[in-house]
């Protein structure tokens, strides 16, 4: 693994706008549509009466089962095919929504599209990865992958912010209308994934055996730590997504407010990467990592005591402020031990 380079200035750019562009939209549609599904899905929960448990079981199907064939989807992307692996991810997250618009009308309805949400996202977000370094080529990768960074900001943002504008002052917004919104936005993803093509001269391909074992990737120095670490912070504020919703309907909260408190999170998270290359340049990988997980544990910390009570968007701000650099330092460390 390459150690940090000892110049804190930026090389010059190569960036290939042509892929550049389509990229970055489609970054913006998946992730808006992304949480605009996720929390009209919680809000649908609540109107069907299901228990609050079914709330995780259908958050585990999204998040949990497309994990056990992220190890093959990876090397299938490793061979060239980040850009077939957003076509067909667009594909699915397109038929998941088709789904949540059409057939909204048990728990097993919403857990099976759900895990169809979640392969799509899956096969999207690596190929995304994929594209931050393609496009941005050699000199230009730590700023692909900031605008890359800044572009799911913007589409984490929009999402909540549909929804609770949507809502309005009642306490359960009206999910049918949400789900079509996420099903337009997924048509639109479909189209502007068919404009990211696949790189002119495709990666060899390798024999199984030339594929570095999972054991050897977590003996590598510090990686074994950090991805644990991303992985503690995303999961918290997947409950925040999931759950927040739902505390809103119990205590008559109205769903803008809601929406509100998630786009805060989201616009802290924007800032924070508008600022990430400069930061990373400027201190450095590691003590913004280690920074920025102490910033996400006492937001939560501060939500936690407060979940009695009211919570408000300042503590949200700290929470995903924090939260955002630790997974983004950790695609960083992952990339340079590639």
């Amino acid at each position: 693994m390459t150690e940090e380079p000892s110049a804190r200035v930026p090389p010059e750019g190569d960036i290939d706008y042509r892929l550049f562009i389509p990229f970055l939209a489609h970054v913006t549609l998946l992730q808006t549509l992304i949480l605009v599904i996720r929390i009209t899905t919680s809000y649908r929960a609540i109107e069907l009466g299901l228990p609050v448990i079914w709330l995780g079981i259908i958050a585990t199907g999204f998040a949990i089962i497309p994990v056990f064939t992220a190890l093959q989807v990876g090397r299938w992307i490793d061979r060239g095919n980040d850009a077939r692996a957003i076509w067909l991810g667009s594909a699915l997250v397109f038929t998941a929504c088709i789904g949540f618009w059409a057939w909204p009308r048990s728990a097993m309805h919403l857990l099976g599209f759900s895990v169809l949400l979640g392969f799509g996202h899956m096969f999207c977000m690596a190929g995304h990865q994929m594209l931050a370094a393609r496009s941005g080529g050699k000199r230009s990768r730590e700023t692909a992958l900031g605008y890359y960074m800044v572009a799911a900001s913007i589409g984490q943002g929009l999402g909540p912010f549909v929804v609770g504008w949507l809502g309005g002052a009642a306490a359960l917004p009206p999910t049918g209308l949400l789900f079509a919104i996420g099903l337009a936005v997924a048509g639109a993803s479909v189209i502007v994934a068919a404009l990211i093509r696949p790189a002119a001269v495709k990666a060899q391909h390798h024999d199984g055996g030339d594929f570095i074992p999972i054991r050897q990737l977590l003996a590598l120095r510090g990686f074994a730590a950090v991805m644990i670490s991303s992985v503690v912070t995303i999961t918290a504020l997947d409950l925040l997504v999931i759950y927040l919703p739902a505390l809103g309907a119990e205590r008559h909260i109205a769903s803008d407010h809601i929406g509100l408190l998630l786009t805060v999170r989201s616009v802290a998270s924007l800032v924070s990467r508008a600022f990430y290359a400069r930061l990373i340049f400027a201190i450095g990988r590691r003590p913004l990592t280690l920074t920025s997980m102490l910033g996400s544990a006492a937001g939560f910390l501060i939500v936690a005591a407060l979940a009695a009570g009211d919570v408000r968007g300042s503590h949200l701000l700290g929470i995903r402020h924090g939260h955002r650099l630790d997974p983004d330092a950790f695609r960083r460390h992952v990339y340079r031990a590639a």
